[in-house]
């Protein structure tokens, strides 16, 4: 039987975010991972294992900006989506609502 993950998607992808965005503000990595893992609630070992799984599904060669660079047009991607189904529904209750008047 398959369990249900324990993180979300995009609370993962947060966290390898901040990661990457800490790091300057840290010593190494590690201590990064360190941080950020204790305000999301998991373990370092959990959230460094998230980031190297990243860095695989990027590529072999891409760097932290390159990976950065593919989660935000992913992410604009969706949102972009979403604004689209957004306008339609609009449209669609604002015809609606001039219809009830009409009647």
């Amino acid at each position: 039987m398959k369990t249900q993950p324990k993180y979300s998607p995009e609370l993962r992808e947060r966290a390898i975010r901040m990661v990457y965005e800490q790091r300057e503000q840290h010593d190494s990595q590690w201590a990064a991972i360190e941080s950020v893992a204790g305000k999301i609630g998991c373990t370092p070992q959990t959230l460094s294992h998230w980031i190297r799984k990243a860095e695989v599904k990027a590529g072999p060669d891409a760097t932290a900006a390159e990976i950065r660079v593919k989660e935000l047009e992913r992410e604009n991607r969706e949102l972009r989506r979403a604004n689209e189904i957004l306008k339609l529904a609009s449209a669609f209750f604002a015809q609606a609502e001039l219809d009830r008047r009409l009647k």
